[in-house]
């Protein structure tokens, strides 16, 4: 099976300084029929403007994933991590018995656009972390990378909880398979462009609950940016 949500009928929600868009549940916006898929709770599309940002907050128990798709994100956390992330730089937080941290643009002129995806750990109250990994176009170009994974694989960030998550960029003649094994299921959000996963068109902001197939086919891409979440 596989279940398409049009990116317009996400949740939205514009305050001004940002504006998101809520593939499952989040926040004010509730849909007993979007709480999530499998251990995948949240992806949030989100742009946040020049100067603006997220203030000391906390989360606990959760996987928390930032995708940069433009502009530059800088990130601090009371494990006294600090950085500026950009486009290709994947972060991972582990938030496990608790953890504080700020979210920013530090530019004066420019928005920055991001995902922001929760994925339920396996357990409960493990120790927070944090980590950050860069993953440039040439090494997503017309392959899947694996970028987060429950044992850092091939470079990938670590994830405590047996999902795999893979980011491709495709165009033109570029065409990707993969293969779920038996009793795994999948979701793929289109961050940009267009694409056809097993001839059904896909557009930015996108997304794909899948179950009870065994392959996936990618093809027929324009300019397209995706993830593809291997879960449980």
């Amino acid at each position: 099976m596989l279940a398409v949500r049009k990116s317009t009928e996400r949740g939205h929600a514009n305050h001004g300084w940002l504006e998101s868009f809520h593939s499952f549940s989040f926040a004010d916006y509730h849909d007993p029929a979007h709480m999530g898929f499998g251990p995948l709770r949240v992806i949030n599309e989100d742009w946040v403007q020049p100067g603006q940002g997220f203030g000391m907050h906390g989360h606990r128990d959760m996987e928390i994933i930032t995708y940069i798709l433009e502009g530059a994100l800088e990130h601090k956390d009371s494990m006294g991590n600090g950085s500026v992330i950009r486009p290709g730089s994947v972060q991972r937080m582990s938030a496990g018995t608790g953890v504080m941290h700020s979210e920013f643009n530090p530019s004066r002129t420019e928005p920055v656009h991001l995902l922001q995806i929760w994925i339920e750990p396996s357990a409960k109250g493990v120790n927070p972390g944090y980590e950050e990994k860069d993953f440039g176009t040439r090494e997503k170009q017309g392959r899947l990378r694996l970028i987060a994974s429950p044992d850092g694989r091939d470079g990938s960030v670590t994830i405590h909880q047996d999902a795999c998550v893979y980011s491709t960029v495709l165009d033109g003649a570029h065409r990707v398979v993969h293969r779920l094994a038996p009793g795994r299921r999948a979701y793929v959000h289109v961050a940009g462009g267009t694409v056809e996963l097993n001839g059904m068109p896909l557009e930015s902001g996108d997304g794909v609950k899948i179950s009870d197939v065994s392959r996936l086919d990618f093809s027929g891409a324009k300019r397209a940016e995706l993830l593809l979440f291997d879960l449980p």
